[in-house]
């Protein structure tokens, strides 16, 4: 029998440098090589951390945010481009397995923005690129809808990994196309603060306890380690956004934190829980605990009716337009240059 893994990981609940992408890559190289030193052999960060989550879009109207999405289309990276190189190179010199959210730009619009996730292997290949399904609520008003070319599950030294962004945690369907491909390490990324509504008002979100319930049931159901990473709103952030308003101040003082946290396959969790200052989550998770939990429930195998339930799952990618019989070397425009994916794995090739 092939050895199960057992490593650290680590969840980086870390402010970006706000809306500043060449400082937030170079914060992001360091705290790759920081996790490395510390016996970290995967190193996950949170939703768009590159370098942005559009919480503005919760605190004024549309019509006084086009300063914000002028920039945020400004600082959007593409997943071919320098900056990703520059985190691939720390993750092939620190050899970790890193998983970085950002906002991707494309060269079929200037103002197009995905919220999408990479995953970068040991050895600096991009395994998976993935761009979240729908954006949720007021993120339409910044992100555009992505496709399932990266509902994959990734094959690497460390077992099998997979990801959702934010909300698509909450979709059963998207996460048991992860689970259905042998998911064994998940990693589910998050944003720093979500007004989902005034926190004056009745009712408060608490999303604390909606993340854990939610990533939890992704543990359990899939006897997985779910590695549960939101960023920080740090004072810089905080400023930028309110604009000196007070009642815009008001409403991000507070309104619920991310938090961020690592669950092991019973769904209960094997590292502290952070919220309120930036840190390195670290946590040892051992893949063999996985194995004696699916002999209850194992939805991947005996546990499941194939007969009378049956997925099926578009993975192909979105484009703008298809040309044909006119010499070009792509069939499709807007897609990115082809990164090559290593041998004996399970990749999405960048788009």
């Amino acid at each position: 029998m092939s050895r199960i893994p057992a490593f650290k990981v680590a969840a980086m609940h870390v402010a970006p440098v706000f809306m500043d992408t060449p400082a937030t890559i170079e914060k992001t190289c360091s705290l790759i090589a920081e996790a490395a030193r510390h016996g970290a052999r995967l190193v996950a960060f949170a939703e768009t951390y590159v370098s942005y989550f559009p919480v503005w879009s919760a605190l004024r109207a549309p019509i006084h945010n086009h300063e914000f999405f002028n920039r945020a289309a400004a600082s959007a990276i593409r997943v071919d481009g320098p900056e990703m190189a520059a985190v691939r190179a720390a993750a092939r010199k620190a050899g970790v397995v890193v998983s970085l959210g950002f906002n991707e730009g494309t060269d079929a619009s200037v103002g197009c923005i995905w919220n999408s996730n990479v995953l970068v292997g040991a050895d600096g290949t991009i395994l998976n690129h993935h761009r979240k399904l729908v954006p949720t609520f007021w993120e339409k008003l910044v992100w555009a809808n992505g496709d399932g070319a990266g509902l994959r599950v990734c094959e690497t030294e460390l077992g099998r990994v997979g990801m959702l962004i934010c909300g698509e945690n909450t979709n059963p369907l998207a996460r048991f196309t992860l689970i259905a491909q042998g998911e064994q390490v998940h990693i589910a990324n998050f944003p720093p603060v979500w007004p989902a509504k005034d926190p004056g008002a009745s009712g408060r979100y608490d999303l604390e306890s909606a993340t854990r319930i939610r990533c939890g049931a992704h543990a359990v159901e899939g006897k997985l380690f779910n590695i549960v990473v939101s960023s920080f709103m740090d004072a810089a952030m905080r400023d930028a956004l309110a604009k000196g308003e007070a009642e815009v101040a008001r409403i991000l003082d507070d309104s619920p934190r991310g938090v961020s946290m690592v669950l092991g396959p019973d769904g209960e969790p094997v590292s502290q829980v952070a919220r309120d200052a930036e840190t390195i989550l670290y946590a040892d998770i051992d893949l063999a605990r996985c194995v004696e939990l699916k002999q209850i429930h194992d939805l991947a195998g005996y546990y499941n009716r194939f007969d009378i339930f049956k997925l099926t799952v578009d993975r192909s990618a979105n484009r703008p337009v298809r040309f044909e019989g006119d010499g070009e070397p792509s069939a499709a425009a807007g897609a990115d240059a082809s990164i090559p994916a290593p041998a004996g794995a399970t990749p999405q090739a960048a788009r």
